[in-house]
């Protein structure tokens, strides 16, 4: 089972698990960045949480998902169109401001991840921003169901800096805001398209 099966098969479920927690903070650091109705590609929307969020904040967002389940779920919270592709599908050239990965592309493996951020940097306009966010450590593989790639400040800016298409702004550290995660640590990377 692929990570776009298990969220087919379990749409309800992480649905449920996502929508209501509370991204506030850390998307302030992000749309600090971008000016009102800028445009957002939701990349992994997942619930449509996040972008209900931008949405309701006067920006022009697309939601983008993967998993045909989720997409369903997203369009019945968001009331917005939620395209269907996969990351490697993505073909933008000069779209979008901002882009959103919110623990998204931590289920893609980190030798894929250099041909992502460069469709990703084509999608952005010039200097445009790009948000993700992965598990602290330096795991990769499965657990349970769902590949995932960890990264550690060291490794990100490693892969960064072999892919050559951003400036660093910001790497923090948080914890996790669903309750009953405390154990996890989040790496958030900010990122401007050079």
């Amino acid at each position: 089972m692929d990570s776009i099966d298990y969220y087919n098969k379990y749409a309800a479920k992480e649905f449920e698990e996502t929508v209501n927690q509370d991204m506030s903070e850390i998307m302030k650091e992000f749309t600090s960045l971008l000016n009102e109705g800028d445009t957002i590609l939701d990349l992994g929307c997942g619930s449509g949480r996040d972008s209900l969020t931008f949405y309701d904040l006067g920006y022009d967002v697309t939601p983008l998902d993967a998993s045909e389940e989720m997409c369903k779920l997203a369009e019945i919270h968001t009331g917005l169109e939620v395209l269907q592709m996969t990351y490697e599908e993505m073909d933008f050239d000069n779209v979008f401001d901002g882009i959103w990965a919110c623990a998204s592309l931590l289920h893609t493996p980190k030798k894929e991840l250099s041909d992502i951020l460069t469709k990703i940097a084509r999608a952005l306009n010039d200097n445009g921003i790009l948000y993700m966010s992965y598990k602290l450590g330096d795991f990769e593989g499965f657990r349970g169901k769902r590949y995932f790639s960890d990264f550690t400040e060291e490794s990100m800016t490693e892969l960064l800096r072999d892919n050559g298409r951003f400036e660093i702004l910001k790497l923090w550290q948080t914890d996790d805001v669903r309750s009953g995660h405390s154990d996890v640590r989040w790496l958030n990377v900010l990122l401007k398209k050079q």
